[in-house]
């Protein structure tokens, strides 16, 4: 999860300097519900959450001391033994939709040897999501592969490819019918980008890597809707301030864009010449950076019109906090769900198709080196706590309410003003963010 901006340092660095004025407060504009049949949903990620993880490039690089560990791994929040019962407190909040991982290094620990095991944990993790009334979300890659493939050179082996779609076609084959939605790959290029960091891949191999993504995307979309006709695919792209989305975007999504049933977009943070604060994001600080939830209206009008054609889901949202502590300028968890849902909502106005909203996450977990960015729902002290507690954050009964309310009421003030100036939509320097249609307009 947790967007990485080191090369964002110098870009978010150039504006300092320059005045303007104070953003205006959105006003308070009756917005529609969200449709019939919405995805209100949680999610979570293998090595993130599971515990007891297996030999793979993230164990190594946490055992290693890679430049983004800060933490032992300690045992994550042990979501492998705790699943039932972190499913229930989902469907208690009324979530329709649950986000998991396969782990490629858990299943295939060794080249062509299958974990039986494995597999008989992940099919009782979705067994339960169904039991519980929910639609699953399988990804099947989040930032980690086996260790083996690792000595192989990763991916920037082409062979990693068919490797990978071996595994896919396994898991895959073992749910469909279930109704899943499919992810392939959970933010391509910030995996690149942990790879750079952590494996030192260089420019050419880094090159290498996001070719043999593409392809294992391409070829996986296929091989699933064979395995599972009518099922939904895609791939969730992280997003960046203009123009490093650009960038990204070229590398990836577009070039996989006939290979998408919907467009899955992750918004954490965004940047305008009144909020600079993501630079903290470059560091590793993510729980300093200022909230810009007008950021997803942005996000979700510039996928709307890069893909028109295309249904939107925001697969992942959410807020980290330090080590669980309340934020200084008092602004909440709850704040912080209701407002997003606002401007999502603000956008569905507008025409925009959105068929989705996953909250990251549904506990805190390892945040790809550290505990101290909180993002859950629920708070676990991963690190102090030996029974690893569930404890609910003000964002569960807000959460609970939005999801039986289909939104925020019509009449709902966001509690954080909207930017001045924008990054993602320049308009913004010269007004404030046009008011959203009437309901039925």
């Amino acid at each position: 999860m947790a967007i990485r901006w080191r090369a964002a340092a110098l870009l978010l660095l150039l504006p300092l300097a320059v005045p303007g004025p104070v953003a205006q407060a959105a006003p308070a504009v009756p917005i529609p519900r969200v449709p019939a049949g919405f995805h209100w949903g949680v999610a979570t990620a293998g090595f993130q959450s599971e515990g007891a993880a297996p030999d793979s490039n993230w164990r190594r690089y946490v055992d290693g001391g890679a430049e983004t560990v800060h933490d032992p791994y300690a045992n994550a929040v042990d979501f492998r033994n705790r699943y039932a019962a972190d499913i229930a407190l989902a469907a208690d909040m009324g979530v329709n939709t649950f986000r998991l991982s396969v782990e490629w290094p858990r299943v295939e620990p060794r080249p062509g040897e299958i974990d039986q095991s494995a597999l008989a944990l992940y099919d009782d993790m979705v067994r339960e999501v169904k039991a519980a009334g929910m639609t699953p979300m399988i990804t099947l890659t989040h930032f980690t592969h086996p260790g083996w493939i690792v000595d192989r050179g990763g991916w920037t082996n082409a062979s990693t490819v068919d490797s990978w779609l071996n595994f896919s076609g396994l898991v895959v084959q073992r749910y469909a019918g279930q109704g899943a939605l499919w992810i392939t790959f959970n933010e391509p290029t910030i995996y690149r980008s942990f790879e750079e960091r952590n494996g030192r891949l260089n420019v050419f191999q880094s090159d290498a890597m996001m070719r043999n993504l593409v392809t294992a995307h391409r070829r996986g979309y296929d091989l699933i809707h064979q395995l599972d006709p009518g099922a939904k695919v895609s791939s969730n792209l992280a997003v960046k301030p203009p123009p490093l989305q650009w960038f990204d975007d070229a590398s990836f999504v577009d070039k996989v864009r006939d290979k998408l049933d919907f467009a899955g977009i992750d918004y954490y943070y965004g940047a305008s010449l009144d909020n600079l604060s993501a630079i903290h994001g470059a560091f590793d600080e993510f729980w300093k950076i200022d909230p810009q939830p007008d950021g997803l209206y942005h996000a979700l009008k510039t996928y709307h019109r890069k893909f028109p054609e295309l249904p939107l889901y925001v697969v992942e949202n959410g807020m980290p906090t330090d080590n669980g502590k309340p934020r200084a300028d008092g602004y909440s968890r709850a704040d912080h769900l209701r407002d997003h849902v606002y401007w999502l909502q603000r956008a569905i106005a507008e025409g925009v198709e959105v068929i989705g909203y996953n909250y990251w996450s549904i506990t805190d977990n390892y945040e790809w080196g550290s505990y101290r960015p909180r993002f859950g729902l629920y708070t676990v002290d991963a690190l102090t706590d030996p029974a690893l507690t569930r404890r609910p954050t003000e964002a569960v009964p807000a959460y609970r309410d939005i999801i039986s309310g289909a939104g925020v009421p019509a009449d709902y003030l966001p509690k954080r003003r909207p930017a001045w100036c924008a990054f993602a939509d320049l308009s913004t320097c010269f007004g404030p963010v046009p008011l959203a249609a009437q309901p039925g307009a």
